[in-house]
Parts: structure tokens; C-alpha cells; sequence
């Protein structure tokens, strides 16, 4: 069986997308929660800012092709770590623990 090597590469920048396409929502529920005036959404709003900006990065360099092949030792995991916080953080709107 002859392995096609145009799949791995699409099936990754398909990933990536959903990532960021999940994280935009967690994003745009939180930005909601920012105007309510208290100072612990506003830090989670601007933490989830970061975090979805890195991973639109990351996103970007992968989908196009332009970045480096090899990400340097700390980015990955901590856009790993970033996005499960997001994920965590999404869970709990869902749930309707963060008001």
C-alpha cells in the first residue's frame, strides 16, 4: 500500500483549525464575561487573548507552511498547557460556573 504524502500534512492543518476554531468560542464567551465589571474576568480575558493569539500563530505557520518545521522546546507544550486552560475555561461556561 502506497502511503500518500499530501494526507499527514492536511489532516494537521485541519486539527489545527478546529483548535482554534474551539478556542475562539471559549474567547468570545469569555470577552462577554469582561464586562462585568470585575477585575478576575478582565485577567482571564486578556490570558485567553494571549493564549488564542500563540495558537493562531502557531496555526498560521503550520496551515501556510512559513514557520520553522521544528518548534523551539518550550512553545509547543506551552501552547499545549494554554489551550487546555482554555478548554478547562470553557468547560466552566459551559457548566455555568464563571459568571
Amino acid at each position: 500500500m502506497t502511503r500518500d504524502p499530501g494526507l499527514q500534512p492536511e489532516r494537521t492543518r485541519l486539527a489545527w483549525r478546529r483548535t482554534l476554531l474551539t478556542l475562539t468560542a471559549v474567547l468570545l464567551l469569555q470577552i462577554r464575561q469582561a464586562f462585568t465589571g470585575r477585575v478576575l474576568d478582565a485577567l482571564l480575558t486578556g490570558a485567553a487573548l494571549l493564549v488564542w493569539l500563540a495558537v493562531l500563530v502557531v496555526t498560521w505557520h503550520r496551515a501556510t507552511g512559513t514557520g520553522p518545521r521544528r518548534f523551539d522546546s518550550w512553545s509547543v507544550p506551552l501552547t499545549a498547557l494554554g489551550a487546555a486552560g482554555l478548554a478547562v475555561l470553557g468547560v466552566a461556561h459551559v457548566l455555568g460556573g464563571v459568571r
